[in-house]
């Protein structure tokens, strides 16, 4: 039972009156009229409650699903205790479902001329910033009959990042990349090379690797070595539009993608690459470049917290023109989108040679495990019907994934759990191969 000064005031007029008029024989009037004025003087014990000073602390970014402490200060600057009831209210999105009641609500007492501190865990289920609302505070009496109650404002806000759940498959990753860089040295030059070192000539190399001068100096037959080129740079391009809303499983085929490209990022940045960001759907949504190694990685973290897919068509045109103008010379254009047959052909193929002819281009897209479960679908009308789609839809991806492989682009069809690693697996072996 919380009461403004208003009400005591009035539930102790009550208690007079009802004392007075009520027949004293019958007691009636002295317990209801006791019963009141415990009620006003646990109101008047109660520490007030405006005077309050709110303070905030803790964590301001968490990747998604995880845990984030936040920490309310309360201080009491009256002379009376405080024996508080605290709801610390927040977005629905900031807490894991089920758990927004118990989290939120706190017990705290706090003796006068002091402060205490409460700590509200937070698990946020969408990325993006989440904001803390208002904190209501009941104080109550020593008696626990009656309090006071006001609303405050302690402005707080927590980021949410991606989860990036794929960087479990980076330590084996960076291990090929040194391998690459330089333990395992090649002895063909390819366009993403660089000379690295001579040894002796051992049977079975190369002659074309043979340094004539080199051996004539050193009067044995020496060959030279080539390691993979540093300072490449690599374009990831986010598809925000339509199709990156489709759900696959129980996320949409955006999230796969960003995760993919925190790997592809990760790597590249140790390999010593430059790696720049673009989202675009109908226009450019996130544009990220010209970041030092160190920054590059927080940097796409926090642009990609506020990415979500757009229920439009993206337009192919001023994508390509985009990325071209962020990537003027060759580079590798890494384009995370659908290949669902009518956007690729009406939108993308009739652009392509003009990346082609000036980037090495990857195309990665995110294949629903559905259509594997329908496909085997058998026993009844609806599961046949459904088979059957499933395995058309299965060969118009396969038939574009084929005319964009015969214009030179390197294609990835992969589940939401493999994409990641499948991209960083096709970054490498383009390293090894030399055409970065």
């Amino acid at each position: 039972m919380a009461l403004t000064g208003r009400t005591a005031l009035l539930a102790a007029l009550g208690a007079l009156v009802v004392g007075l008029l009520l027949p004293s024989w019958t007691g009636i009037g002295v317990v209801t009229g006791a019963v009141l004025l415990a009620v006003v003087a646990d109101l008047v014990l109660a520490a007030p409650v405006r005077s309050l000073r709110l303070g905030r602390g803790g964590v301001t970014t968490v990747r998604l699903g995880e845990p984030a402490a936040v920490e309310l200060t309360v201080t009491n600057p009256s002379g009376r205790p405080l024996r508080a009831r605290i709801r610390d209210a927040w977005a629905p999105s900031a807490w894991r479902p089920g758990t927004a009641g118990a989290a939120s609500r706190h017990t705290l007492t706090v003796p006068g001329g002091e402060r205490r501190r409460a700590t509200t865990v937070l698990v946020p289920t969408r990325r993006g910033d989440h904001h803390s609302h208002r904190v209501t505070i009941r104080s109550l009496g020593p008696l626990g009959l009656a309090g006071r109650q006001s609303s405050h404002l302690a402005p707080w806000t927590v980021r949410a990042l991606p989860p990036f759940e794929s960087r479990k498959h980076l330590p084996s990753r960076l291990a090929r990349l040194r391998e690459l860089d330089g333990r395992t040295s090649v002895l063909t030059r390819g366009q993403g090379t660089e000379f690295d070192s001579l040894r002796e000539y051992l049977p079975g190399d190369d002659v074309r690797s043979i340094d004539w001068r080199a051996s004539a100096r050193r009067h044995t037959v020496a060959v030279r070595t080539w390691r993979p080129e540093r300072d490449r740079h690599v374009l990831i391009v986010l598809d925000t539009g339509r199709t990156s809303a489709g759900r696959v499983g129980d996320a949409p085929r955006l999230d796969a993608s960003l995760d993919a490209a925190l790997l592809l990022t990760a790597l590249a940045t140790r390999a010593g690459d430059r790696v720049d960001l673009l989202a675009h759907d109908l226009g450019p949504r996130v544009t990220v470049a010209g970041r030092s190694p160190s920054e590059v990685l927080p940097a796409f973290t926090n642009a990609m917290a506020y990415l979500e897919p757009a229920l439009y068509e993206t337009n192919m045109r001023s994508l390509v023109a985009t990325a071209l103008r962020m990537a003027p010379h060759r580079s590798l254009v890494v384009l995370l989108t659908g290949l669902d047959a009518g956007p690729v052909e009406e939108g993308l193929l009739p652009l392509l040679p003009q990346l082609v002819k000036r980037h090495e281009v990857v195309l990665a897209s995110v294949a629903d495990p559905r259509l594997d479960e329908l496909a085997a679908g058998r026993g009844t009308v609806e599961a046949v019907y459904g088979a059957a789609a499933a395995e058309q839809t299965r060969a118009d991806r396969r038939r574009t994934a084929d005319r964009l492989t015969r214009h030179g682009v390197t294609v990835l069809d992969a589940l939401p759990g493999k994409i990641s690693p499948a991209l960083a697996d096709t970054y490498l072996a383009l390293k090894a191969a030399g055409r970065l």
